[in-house]
């Protein structure tokens, strides 16, 4: 042990009693995004994208880091994104992709005529 660490431990002590050694709440870094601006963003993720405006149908970690970049002038790495989403409490369970041009009626017909397995 250091002399120097020993020495601020008994200062602390003497000033403050038992409660003195124990450690102070840090602060740490603050957050890139407001809660208003998290709020937006998960309002965003909820709603899903839309294929004209967006260019996607389906968001990913790297198209919210562009989206974040373009509203709110926060560069943030892709990785970053998937852990802001996890603090919002989502999980990267996403529906099964569909074709945005799909017929519903010719799948009908064909799970119709499709002999049985």
């Amino acid at each position: 042990m250091d002399r120097q660490t020993l020495r601020d431990w008994v200062h602390r002590y003497n000033a403050d009693g038992i409660a003195g050694l124990s450690d102070a709440p840090r602060s740490g870094r603050p957050p890139v995004l407001s809660e208003a601006q998290m709020q937006e963003l998960k309002d965003l993720v909820l709603a899903g994208p839309e294929l004209a405006k967006d260019g996607v149908v389906r968001w990913r970690c790297l198209d919210l880091r562009s989206v974040i970049e373009a509203r709110y002038e926060v560069v943030v790495h892709e990785r970053t994104v998937g852990k802001l989403l996890r603090g919002m409490g989502l999980t990267r369970l996403q529906p099964r992709p569909y074709h945005p041009k799909k017929d519903a009626a010719a799948q009908e017909a064909f799970k119709k005529t499709s002999p049985p397995a």
